[in-house]
């Protein structure tokens, strides 16, 4: 039996491994990351930018960096264990904020302490510009903003506060997510706590999440995500090499993704009419969708499922966050090597292992205050 704690442990680090694992290759194509490395596998390869000052701007990645998809995920533990307690928009426009724009920490990226928000994507700034200088209604943050996966990045500890229970991690994503996404963005944010949740139960499997993810899921995300897995079964079926599996997948997921490799914003694009990061009904973002893909193909077996959606190009790291998180609750602490354990803590200066286990004791406070309270509401139906 995998302990609570464990599966914790095994969510945190699994999500911050598979950051750690794409960082050096995201924004590669499959082909370029081919090209380069052959195949990444370790925690110490060189970012494909660490040679070009003039692209990297000073930043580190590679031997373990983590980026800001681990530490917004680590703020949000922050918010949990002040507020102890469920969260919602106005914990978004409060104390997530202050964590990301006005309390320093040590970026792994910049080699020094500083602020999240220094370190942020132009659609995580949003929350700052919403929140604090718009003074936004906080369930309306999200309006404006490019749709993106940067609030299903940092879902993983609404998952946990849930587990067992993935329609009110859904729930609780949407409710936290709004003050920063819309639309499909907002969607995978939902979704992928429900698969965190599930994740937790004995004996689930990857079909297991499958299916939890198609049962919350809506529109163009419901369709993607069941497009890409019935394509990984498949796959696996017929035990196809990663080629066919890249351009198979790549291919079911275009209608729902329009940019395909095209995830750079030049100056020549500026002007142009464009149905990129839009919001849709229609569509879905990519990483989700993937990461469940190679979770089937490769039967929920972590470390093969993570490297090859670290692989497969594209969003790598957020890729490898989410078959990341979701495996790691699945198997435990015990599936991560003590090594990578080791170097993600060494490297980051940061003591997951400690946050995890500390997270794990408020997550089961929160559990038994929602389960006492279905039974005040069980005893409605006994009168």
């Amino acid at each position: 039996m995998i302990s609570f704690q464990k599966r914790v442990r095994g969510a945190i680090f699994g999500a911050a491994l598979g950051d750690a694992l794409g960082a050096p290759v995201e924004k590669l194509s499959y082909e370029q990351i081919k090209e380069k490395y052959g195949r990444v596998e370790s925690l110490r390869t060189e970012w494909y930018k660490a040679n070009s000052p003039e692209t990297n701007l000073g930043r580190k990645r590679g031997n373990g960096i983590v980026t800001d998809d681990t530490l917004m995920m680590r703020a949000l533990i922050y918010v949990y264990l002040k507020e102890k307690r469920h969260l919602d928009a106005y914990d978004m426009g409060k104390e997530f904020i202050k964590e990301i724009a006005f309390r320093k920490t040590y970026i792994p990226e910049f080699g020094k302490e500083g602020l999240i928000i220094d370190r942020l994507f132009y659609p995580e700034k949003h929350i700052f510009l919403r929140h604090v200088l718009a003074n936004c209604e906080p369930r309306e943050g999200g309006h404006g903003n490019m749709v993106n996966c940067g609030a299903a990045m940092y879902c993983t500890p609404i998952g946990i506060v849930n587990a067992g229970n993935p329609k009110a991690a859904y729930d609780e994503a949407i409710l936290f997510a709004i003050g920063h996404q819309v639309s499909y963005g907002l969607e995978a944010a939902g979704v992928f706590a429900a698969c965190v949740a599930k994740a937790f139960e004995p004996g689930a499997g990857a079909a297991d999440i499958v299916e939890t993810a198609l049962l919350y899921a809506k529109d163009g995300t419901q369709k993607a995500i069941r497009e890409l897995t019935d394509a990984a079964f498949e796959l696996r079926s017929k035990e196809a090499d990663m080629d066919e599996v890249i351009r198979t997948l790549q291919e079911k997921m275009a209608p729902y993704s329009p940019m395909g490799d095209d995830v750079h914003r030049k100056m020549e694009k500026a002007g142009l009419a464009s149905n990129h990061y839009t919001p849709s009904r229609l569509f879905s973002i990519e990483e989700l969708p993937m990461a469940l893909a190679f979770m089937v193909l490769n039967d929920g077996s972590f470390y093969p499922s993570v490297y090859d959606g670290i692989n497969s190009g594209r969003d790598t790291d957020s890729i490898g966050v989410m078959a990341g998180a979701i495996l790691g609750a699945i198997h435990g602490e015990e599936v991560l090597a003590e090594q990578d354990i080791e170097l993600l803590e060494e490297t980051n200066k940061m003591d997951l292992m400690g946050l995890a286990d500390e997270f794990a004791i408020l997550a089961q406070e929160l559990i038994r205050e929602d389960i006492l309270l279905n039974e005040k509401r069980q005893k409605l139906l006994q009168q």
